[in-house]
This record gives C-alpha cells, sequence and structure tokens, in this order.
C-alpha cells in the first residue's frame, strides 16, 4: 500500500517516469479504499440489506419506493369499523338512585315512574385463582364387592397442577408478546396473584411444545407441496453460540427451525428444501441458489425489494443514471401486474411483456459497457474483485429469470417480505431478553411460534388457539 523507502528510491534512481508510476499506483489503492469506507459508512437500511435497527439515533429521512395513493389516512369509506356499542343484556346492572327533589329538595321514594337513563362501562373483571377439586370417587359394587373408582378428566395427571387457561396466558405472555421469563411472572402475579417460578414457566412452554409438534409436522409437510415457497433466516444467540432462525411460509403457514448453520447443511437436515418442487422465493443468498443444481425442478425468485435498496446504492454512491432507470423499471412492472390483476386479467398482454423486458436487456447491457471488469496485473493471481456495480450487473444478467419471474407467474410475489416479518418478531424477542438460555429453549420457542404465527394467518386468535390445544380441542388449520 504505502510504499517504502528503499522502493521510493528505487524509482527515484530509475527516473522520473516510475516515481509517477509509483505515485498513481500508491494513490490508486488508496483511492480505492477510501471509497469503499465511504460506500460502508453511508449504508442504511434504504440502500444495503442492513436493518432499520442499525441506522441508529440519526435515521436517514424517508424514501420509500411505495407511491402515495392519494387518500387521506385512517378508515377508508366503507370501512366496518369498531365503534363500543351498547349491548342488549348487561352481564350487571347497578341503579343510581336520586335521595333528593333536584327543584324543591324533597325527598324521593325509591319507584322509577319516570323511567331512567343507560350508560354501559365495559372492563374486565377482577382476575384471581380458581382452585377446582377433582375427586375419583370410589363406590363399592353391592353385587359382587369390589370397589370401582372413578376417572380423572383428561389433562388431570397431578396431585396439585396449573390449568390450561393460566398455561395459555403464560405461553402467550412468552412466546406471543415475547416476554422474558422473570417480567411473564411478574405479569401473572398481577393478574392473578399468584407468581410462578421460572421453572414452572419453562415447563409449561415445554408442555406446550410437545402439544403443538404433531400439529407442526403437517405444516411441514404441506410446504413441501406449496407452490410457491418463501424462505429466509436470521442469527440468533443461545448462550454464547451464534445459531440460525430458518423460516419457511407462506401467505396460511409457517415454520420455523433453529440450527447450528446457515447453509446447505442446516437445509438438508431440516427437510423442506431437497423435497421441494415448487418456486422458492429468497434473497440470492448462494446456499438457495445451489439447490437450483441439486433439484431440477425447483424454480427461483429472487426478492426485489432488495434488489431495489442494491441499485439504490450503486446510484447514490457512483451516480450511474442505470441503476436509477432499472429501478423504476421493476416497480413499473410490480405496476402492470397489479393493474392487470385488478382488470381481472390473468397475464400481461405479449406487446406489455416484450417491451419491458427489452428495456431490461437494454439497462443490463449499459450497466456491463458501464463496469468492466479490471484485467489482472502481474504478480496478482486468479481473477481480479469486481466492484459492487460490476457484480449487480451481472446478478441482473445471469438471474433475469429468477427476478422478473413474478411478471410472467402471478403466484409469484415481488418481494421476499413475507418472509422477513415472519421472522421480525424473534428479534424482537432477542433485543428484550438477549439470548436463549438453552437450544431446548430455542427449539420449543420456534415450535410455538410457528403454530401461532399459522394459526393467526388463518383468522384464528392466538390466546383462543393456545387455549385449544391445551385443553385437547386443537383448532383445525387448514394444510393445503
Amino acid at each position: 500500500m504505502i510504499p517504502t523507502r528503499e522502493e521510493i528510491w528505487q524509482a527515484y534512481e530509475a527516473g522520473f517516469e516510475a516515481v509517477v508510476a509509483l505515485f498513481e499506483s500508491t494513490f490508486r489503492v488508496l483511492d480505492e479504499r477510501v471509497k469503499a469506507l465511504e460506500a460502508r459508512v453511508s449504508q442504511t437500511s434504504a440502500n444495503s440489506h442492513r436493518p432499520p435497527a442499525s441506522d441508529g439515533l440519526r435515521k436517514p429521512p424517508p424514501r420509500s419506493q411505495r407511491k402515495k395513493s392519494g387518500r387521506r389516512s385512517g378508515g377508508q369509506p366503507g370501512h366496518a369499523g369498531q365503534t363500543l356499542e351498547m349491548v342488549a343484556q348487561p352481564d350487571r346492572v347497578e341503579a343510581h338512585w336520586a335521595e333528593r327533589c333536584a327543584c324543591c329538595g324533597e325527598a324521593l321514594s325509591r319507584e322509577p315512574s319516570a323511567g331512567y337513563e343507560r350508560r354501559q362501562v365495559h372492563d374486565l373483571p377482577p382476575r384471581r385463582i380458581e382452585v377446582t377439586e377433582h375427586r375419583a370417587m370410589a363406590v363399592q359394587c353391592a353385587h359382587c364387592g369390589r370397589v370401582t373408582r372413578g376417572s380423572f378428566p383428561a389433562g388431570v395427571s397431578q396431585p396439585v397442577q396449573y390449568g390450561p387457561e393460566l398455561a395459555a396466558l403464560a405461553v402467550y405472555a412468552q412466546v406471543y408478546q415475547m416476554l422474558p421469563l422473570e417480567r411473564t411472572a411478574d405479569l401473572l402475579e398481577a393478574i392473578s396473584g399468584r407468581r410462578l417460578s421460572e421453572g414452572t414457566l419453562v415447563n409449561l412452554l415445554a408442555g406446550c411444545a410437545r402439544r403443538v409438534k404433531p400439529e407442526m409436522e403437517q405444516v411441514q409437510t404441506a410446504l413441501v407441496e406449496a407452490p410457491a415457497l418463501h424462505t429466509d433466516e436470521t442469527g440468533i444467540r443461545v448462550g454464547k453460540r451464534l445459531y440460525w432462525l430458518h423460516t419457511y411460509s407462506t401467505a396460511r403457514l409457517t415454520y420455523y427451525a433453529v440450527h447450528e448453520r446457515r447453509g446447505q447443511a442446516a437445509h438438508e437436515q431440516i427437510g423442506i428444501l431437497p423435497e421441494y418442487q415448487g418456486t422458492l422465493i429468497h434473497d440470492a443468498y448462494a446456499s438457495y441458489l445451489k439447490w437450483g443444481e441439486r433439484n431440477p425442478a425447483m424454480q427461483h425468485a429472487l426478492c426485489n425489494a432488495h434488489l431495489l435498496r442494491d441499485l439504490t446504492a450503486i446510484e447514490e454512491q457512483t451516480g450511474q443514471r442505470w441503476a436509477g432507470q432499472m429501478r423504476h423499471l421493476l416497480v413499473e412492472m410490480k405496476t402492470a401486474v397489479e393493474q392487470a390483476q385488478q382488470a381481472g386479467g390473468c397475464a400481461l398482454d405479449t406487446a406489455t411483456l416484450d417491451r419491458l423486458e427489452a428495456q431490461y436487456d437494454q439497462l443490463v447491457r449499459r450497466a456491463l459497457r458501464r463496469n468492466p471488469r479490471a484485467a489482472a496485473k502481474p504478480p496478482q493471481r486468479g481473477r481480479p474483485r469486481a466492484s459492487p456495480a460490476r457484480n449487480l450487473a451481472e446478478r441482473l444478467r445471469d438471474h433475469k429469470d429468477s427476478i422478473v419471474r413474478f411478471v410472467h407467474d402471478w403466484r409469484v410475489p415481488f418481494d421476499n417480505n413475507l418472509a422477513e416479518r415472519d421472522l421480525r418478531m424473534t428479534k424482537v424477542k432477542l433485543k428484550v431478553a438477549g439470548c436463549f438460555r438453552s437450544l431446548a429453549g430455542a427449539h420449543m420457542f420456534a415450535c410455538i411460534r410457528g403454530y401461532l404465527s399459522t394459526a393467526r394467518k388463518q383468522g384464528f386468535r392466538v390466546l383462543d388457539a393456545l387455549r385449544a390445544i391445551l385443553v385437547g380441542q386443537p383448532i383445525t388449520l387448514q394444510f393445503g
């Protein structure tokens, strides 16, 4: 990088041209490093794959790719709303009598001769632990003298235990509202007056995971048959080690799996991708793309939300116009598909398809010409590193079919935001709790969270779904 004293002296001895060459090569390397550092510092969630939380307190002004709809914020015309209304049969009635006449002060009798005015207050009743004692009664047969004992209800297996209502609330607080163990114990104590130990909370979580596991096995099997499948992964902390939470999801199903690896070894063990033959939607991570080589029946669709951020970064850092034009073209493709769907169509017309793809190919050729690969210089070996703009241009060229698949197959969405939303709340859990204390706890969380996410996608209330699985009468999920 910086030439040594001996190299400078050798260039001086060799003459003016050698000194100029030494200065040019040195400043070229320094200039490349400065540009790389400036590009790294300027990265935000709007022009890179960094999450919004990494922007810190100095967040950049929002520059959403969405266009204004022209409608005012709030409920739109025709929206049913959720106005609080009076009920015909209240649970409790309190009568408030006037003691004296407001005019003359005469004492009044308690006869509603003039009717009454109603006002209703909707509130929660005070909660407390209710203890139910189950007695298996023993009866001696009058004929043979044998004593027969009654059976306890299903789920009543211990001399003293907590019931499904409290268990459902404890699991709901930990897995859905992302509370750590101590705060869950605080919440239950405030509601019921009884403080559960952390060990009891973990046992309730483990019992729920065992009941949910058969449901999630059916979800896993159903995802293999899905025509379009979203997938993504994120790092999680288990103790002091880094693990990966993988998600596989559709609009109605969610499956989570925890693994120590991020790539193909994890996919093999989880078991969904080796058998999958539909369209896999992802963010162009190499381990997903390799499944196209191993599984020819699988097709790929790349997340265009990631691609739009990459194009934004190239335009901001290099000023190359093709990046902004490509970004606008992808948004135009998305808009054309949405308008055709709203009009009741089933495919874009041939003329529109040909025009959009011709513009795409033209912009890719312009990007490749604008960013040629640098030639290797002795003693450098191998292929020289390409610039980010060149890498992006080659991705646009090599993966065109996967990038524009949403235009041809309307079952494929424009982006992979569904999988990212399914992962987002797990990051909230880690921010609140710091980490999972054990690998078993992480697996339990993933199993129950997948069940709750699936139930919510299918229109069930989360707490009702938990209560149903714990009383042995699970809700009916649709796996098709």
